[in-house]
């Protein structure tokens, strides 16, 4: 794998979670030239509420949702709680595993139960997981410990219920656990810095009021989430967004991409090698389409990267 990734410049390999780590060290395994390319100009894939793995037909659903959803919730739970447990679960593999699989982008978002505990901080997509945000955090931390050289970008949003006792409480948390590993906010680093500095932790943070008090959060990283179910909406969305123009610095975009640690960039291969894996039966991971960051909306088992 090491010698592959330094010779095409690519990341991840076929095969994530058969593999069982085969991916687990791939930025390490990068071309040195890779080395001093800022992250915002590498390719990087991530995973979409990577969190859901956790949620089962028990979960409570989110009081955000609309009144009738959880009207019938109560009403015929039997019914009510698989149907939404299969929109809201988009990933199988555990944090861990997908870290082992190559992600290297969690989309965490997080709550406070209103019937919950005080302190205790969950997930949410719709419903509520097991997990918990204080045990996932140390999870990724006891991980990043075994692979030095592996950087994580960690998007902590949502923050339903979510009052500024509870956001100290949580940065607090973030701070004690991954210490100095943290990269504070400011120009955008490349690996060869963060390894030097021991750092392998960017974590954005979707609260303006935090940010500001603690140089450790960077501010929200922009998000291009397509939102279509129809393949070629996606990718008109996409080429609409393209036209734009890319953001300056960190950015996010669903279900898409091509060759994690490649820089980015666009090309109309690319998006012929999107709307051709697009039209795929399996659901997985298509063809990476060279953004900054690549989010895995269906279960990570496998990313593929295309010569």
């Amino acid at each position: 794998m090491g010698s592959q990734v330094c010779t095409a410049g690519r990341g991840p390999s076929p095969s994530l979670a058969g593999a069982s780590g085969a991916n687990a060290d791939w930025m390490s395994a990068l071309c040195p030239r890779l080395w001093d390319v800022p992250l915002h100009q590498l390719s990087i894939p991530g995973s979409h509420d990577t969190m859901t793995y956790c949620l089962n037909r028990k979960s409570p659903i989110s009081p955000n949702e609309s009144r009738l959803l959880r009207l019938l919730a109560k009403v015929l739970p039997c019914i009510t709680q698989p149907v939404v447990l299969k929109w809201s679960v988009t990933q199988a593999l555990n944090v861990t595993e997908q870290l082992d699989a190559g992600v290297r982008y969690l989309d965490l978002r997080v709550a406070h139960m209103l019937e919950g505990s005080a302190r205790n901080l969950h997930f949410v997509h719709m419903m509520y997981t097991t997990a918990l945000v204080e045990d996932t955090l140390t999870e990724i931390s006891e991980w990043l410990e075994n692979h030095p050289r592996e950087v994580v970008i960690l998007a902590c949003r949502n923050f339903d219920g979510m009052t500024a006792d509870l956001h100290e409480y949580l940065v607090t948390c973030i701070k004690n656990i991954f210490g100095d590993m943290l990269c504070p906010r400011g120009e955008v680093p490349t690996l060869r810095q963060l390894w030097a500095r021991g750092q392998q932790v960017v974590l954005s943070y979707d609260d303006e009021c935090a940010v500001r008090r603690h140089r450790q959060l960077w501010p929200a990283i922009p998000y291009w989430w397509g939102n279509q179910v129809k393949p070629e909406k996606l990718v008109r969305y996409l080429e609409q967004m393209q036209c734009c123009g890319r953001p300056g610095g960190l950015f996010a975009g669903e279900w898409t991409g091509l060759d994690a640690g490649r820089p980015a960039g666009t090309s109309t291969a690319h998006r012929g090698l999107l709307k051709a894996r697009l039209s795929d039966p399996v659901p997985y991971v298509p063809s990476f389409w060279r953004l900054p960051v690549v989010l895995a909306s269906w279960p990570v088992t496998h990313l593929q990267s295309f010569v």
